[in-house]
């Protein structure tokens, strides 16, 4: 694994609440807002809207780019490809591809999670969903039970 597959995922309190799922990869950043959360439940489908994101993927605070509110680090860790065939992928050739399988070294959340692309053009959507693996369980909403952020350990609603 290298040690520039970090990911993040930020809890934004905007307009509404989302997830901001961010792959930083060879000194690229692809964002994905996941209005739901992650699930670590493998029967459930996430949808992951592409973003352009001006928001540092480690910033905490109120945000005055582009769209303003409340953010937090809900999850962070590093991440690596999965490999296809025996052959390793990258990042880049599993978003062409429509199709991207990591595994997360997260403090929250671990294991396999897939991004597949159901829609292209401008309208692109991809789902969100965790791999079976022994991480998997439909009993743990992360979500739910773990509010809190990863580095201040302040809920969004507690960010001033």
């Amino acid at each position: 694994m290298s040690d520039s597959n970090k990911f993040s995922i930020q809890k934004f309190e905007a307009v509404e609440l989302h997830y901001m799922f961010r792959l930083e990869y060879n000194g690229k950043v692809k964002s994905w807002a996941v209005p739901k959360g992650p699930s670590t439940d493998p029967r459930i489908k996430r949808l992951a809207i592409p973003i352009e994101s001006n928001v540092p993927t480690d910033f905490e605070g109120v945000s005055n780019h582009g769209e303003k509110g409340k953010v937090i680090v809900w999850d962070s860790g590093s991440f690596n490809v999965f490999s296809l065939d025996n052959k390793i992928l990258s990042v880049k050739d599993g978003l062409e591809r429509g199709h991207l399988s990591i595994r997360l070294e997260g403090q929250k959340l671990q294991g396999g999670f897939s991004f597949l692309r159901i829609d292209e053009g401008d309208n692109e959507r991809w789902y969100m969903m965790k791999m079976f693996d022994a991480k998997a369980t439909s009993t743990r909403n992360p979500v739910i039970t773990e509010p809190l952020s990863v580095v201040s350990g302040k809920s969004v609603e507690e960010i001033d």
